[in-house]
């Protein structure tokens, strides 16, 4: 019996899987690679917006969280750590976007509690007028 003639029937699988996995390999270092300089865009934006909205004064817990976070994304951005910094860097957008909404609800609700108790006063200003 010729060795030659008995093949593995696995052989023609193996070429095309190594070569995918390779290139899938090289793809994620390529992608750890790069700097998520579009995310720290995002991060800047939405924590200056949250600043914006007085997040520092109404929703002080979620905006310190976010100013951490991205400190932290700035020091890994600095290592070239970049998996890590984007990681840190979409949670610091994340908490920005919470302290943001928080503020600017909590300064509703103030508001909204200001016009009632501007609508009161008038309410009894007028009550005492008509007696």
């Amino acid at each position: 019996m010729n060795m030659n003639t008995i093949k593995n029937p696995l052989s023609h699988i193996r070429l095309p899987l190594l070569a995918a996995v390779a290139l899938g390999g090289l793809l994620l270092v390529g992608c750890a690679g790069n700097p998520p300089t579009a995310q720290f865009a995002l991060t800047e934006s939405a924590v200056n917006a949250a600043v914006s909205a007085e997040a520092t004064e109404y929703s002080a817990v979620e905006m310190r969280s976010a100013r951490e976070k991205w400190k932290q994304a700035e020091m890994a951005m600095q290592e070239k750590d970049y998996d890590k910094a984007r990681v840190l860097a979409e949670q610091a957008e994340w908490d920005a976007r919470v302290a943001e909404r928080k503020a600017r609800a909590a300064k509703t609700q103030k508001a909204l509690k200001d016009a009632s108790q501007g609508i009161e006063d008038l309410r009894e200003e007028g009550m005492r007028s008509a007696q």
